[in-house]
């Protein structure tokens, strides 16, 4: 079983009309999820815009939510910064949740002795086991699998990976040279069905949350060597992978445009990411439609 669970979503955070973080929101939000699907929750990610939150407000999302669900909980507190990623991680280290999500420092592209060195310092710093997230598109930078194995082997609570890369050949070498008890998730949804078929135990979801007793339904085949059901599963969703994110409309607008309509409340995205554009709910319920 996969320890943090195998439909873990990269939940929203929930703003008011003013953009102030509503916790009230956050905490109906994550009842909801988990009742449709959601085996585990991931706070302060990028769907979640952690980098136009503060780490006070990351602290506060992070003890409400806690004391709002019983599924584990991934705070991410990776930036670019290892002293600011150290401090956050130790302030949610205390709140009772099951790990961190660290994020390949972005932008300034260190060596891959710098990444380790980055990777393992935070780690070091917090009882909690640690997700390392690799997603090059955004930061830049890859970790590379020598560097992966190294820090899996050798940091015992750096214990999986968010895999975004979207090498899938690559994971396959990751998956066969690993420590036992090292965990490997999808970190892209449309990339879920390769990665699991090359040794990844679950995904890190965005769609998960409006599919996730599809995302269940998906691992309950595979679970079960139905390979054809977890295809059918899989091609199901393809309309709301292609939905959640684009070049008009980046992650988490058209995440939150679909909770908007199914009746949540999370507001819109802080800028830099910025507002709705007009149609993207309509979009929403025509993809909604289809799945029902």
């Amino acid at each position: 079983m996969a320890r943090f669970g195998r439909v873990i979503t990269a939940m929203v955070t929930p703003f008011d009309d003013r953009g102030e973080l509503d916790l009230d929101a956050a905490a109906r939000l994550a009842q909801w999820l988990t009742e449709n699907g959601s085996e585990g929750l991931v706070l302060a990610g990028t769907t979640g815009e952690g980098p136009v939150l503060s780490q006070a407000e990351v602290v506060a999302l992070t003890r409400r939510v806690r004391d709002s669900v019983e599924v584990p909980i991934l705070v991410g507190t990776g930036t670019n910064d290892t002293a600011e990623t150290i401090e956050l991680t130790r302030r949610v280290s205390d709140i009772g949740i099951e790990g961190v999500l660290v994020v390949t420092p972005y932008y300034s592209r260190p060596s891959q002795a710098g990444l380790a060195d980055h990777f393992t310092q935070v780690a070091n710093s917090t009882h909690l086991d640690v997700v390392l997230y690799d997603i090059p598109v955004r930061t830049g930078r890859r970790i590379e699998p020598e560097t992966l194995l190294t820090l899996a082997r050798d940091v015992d609570n750096i214990v999986a990976v968010k895999d975004a890369a979207n090498t899938p050949t690559v994971t396959a070498v990751v998956a066969a040279s690993a420590p036992e008890g090292f965990e490997i998730y999808s970190g892209e949804d449309a990339m879920t069905l390769p990665i699991v078929a090359v040794g990844g135990v679950g995904v890190i979801s965005v769609a998960s949350h409006w599919v996730g007793r599809q995302f269940q339904a998906f691992f309950d085949a595979i679970e079960l060597g139905d390979l054809v059901e977890a295809r059918r599963q899989n091609a199901r969703m393809l309309p709301s992978f292609a939905f959640e994110s684009g070049d008009e409309t980046p992650n988490p607008i058209p995440t939150k445009a679909m909770m908007r309509v199914l009746g949540l409340a999370v507001g819109q995205c802080r800028p830099p990411v910025g507002v709705s554009p007009a149609g993207l709910e309509e979009r929403a319920r025509e993809l909604l439609a289809g799945l029902r």
